[in-house]
């Protein structure tokens, strides 16, 4: 098959290119260029140089004599809503004048709630635009949270012994390694199920913050604790300001954390539909997590304070 990779040089997209280039398919990697493109390319993938997020580069000549297609949106925290709603129609017009006939898009859990969500609600805009293409048949991988996501958690714990976060304690969240989300991409990509409209929960594991504290513990061999933030409190949101982000990133921030608490999004069970997925989140603990905590956790002078980090602290 002859597939189009957007984001072929990203966490996700790279994995996927040479998994598709090792079982013999032709990979146009989309990508602004330099080394890590080289090395796809050294593998055999066709490079195109451009960006959907910016809209530069020929696009309308990417998809083109193209089989399949692999979609993702790198979220600009400066412009998050408009942003989806421009790469989203950046898709449409490149992808409906093209030859392209089976198109696999990376969204998130929650895109199917049409509300105030937050960084959900920009995966249910593209969703919703990406619809449009009605010769395409189209699958909508809505995955979980990543397990890689938890790395930001290494300097709060191994300062605090704690994480701060705005999600409620016990509420159940689907998490996902980013590997198995590309060998799930390679394995819808090149098996089209030929379906118009079709969506994937992805998410291996259904975990709570005190699930995940217990797990880290357990490993890490010292306890380590919860506290939930209330970002809605004016002191927050002041620091936040000053200090770590934008009115958007907050707002979007805000609302992310509303629909997740309040069961506006819901997470639906592990046995209901979604794919088998190999990777728990015990084992990325233990095989990943683990040791690049071991390797990061030596004190450190003149430590720059995340919002992480903030949260955590005594």
């Amino acid at each position: 098959m002859k597939i189009a990779v957007v984001g072929a040089t990203g966490r996700i997209g790279a994995k996927l290119t040479r998994m598709l280039l090792s079982e013999g398919h032709q990979v146009r990697a989309l990508s602004r260029g330099g080394s890590a493109l080289d090395e796809l390319v050294s593998l055999g993938a066709e490079p195109f140089i451009g960006s959907f997020d910016n809209g530069t580069g020929e696009l309308n000549a990417f998809f083109r004599d193209m089989d399949a297609a692999f979609l993702m949106v790198k979220t600009d925290w400066n412009n998050i809503e408009g942003h989806y709603r421009a790469v989203a129609q950046r898709f449409v017009d490149a992808l409906k004048t093209s030859d392209v006939k089976h198109v696999l898009s990376l969204t998130s859990m929650g895109s199917e709630v049409e509300a105030k969500t937050g960084h959900f609600e920009s995966f249910h805009q593209l969703e919703t635009k990406l619809n449009e293409l009605t010769s395409i048949d189209l699958v909508h991988l809505r995955a979980a949270w990543f397990m890689e996501n938890t790395f930001a958690w290494i300097r709060p714990i191994a300062r605090y012994g704690r994480i701060g976060w705005s999600c409620l304690p016990d509420v159940k969240m689907p998490w996902v390694a980013i590997d198995d989300i590309a060998e799930l991409a390679a394995r819808e990509l090149t098996h089209p199920r030929g379906q118009h409209r079709v969506a994937l929960e992805v998410g291996s594991q259904d975990v709570s913050m005190h699930d995940l504290v217990a797990i880290i513990g357990a490993e890490i061999g010292k306890p380590v604790a919860y506290r939930v933030i209330d970002i809605r409190r004016e002191e927050v949101k002041t620091v936040f300001l000053v200090r770590f982000g934008t009115p958007e990133r907050w707002q979007d921030d805000v609302l992310t954390a509303d629909a997740m608490n309040s069961g506006l999004v819901t997470f639906h069970g592990q046995h209901e539909g979604r794919p088998h997925l190999p990777t728990t989140m015990e084992a990325f603990i233990r095989n990943v997590w683990k040791p690049s905590y071991h390797a990061n956790a030596a004190p450190l002078e003149d430590e720059p304070e995340t919002f992480a980090l903030w949260c955590a602290k005594d």
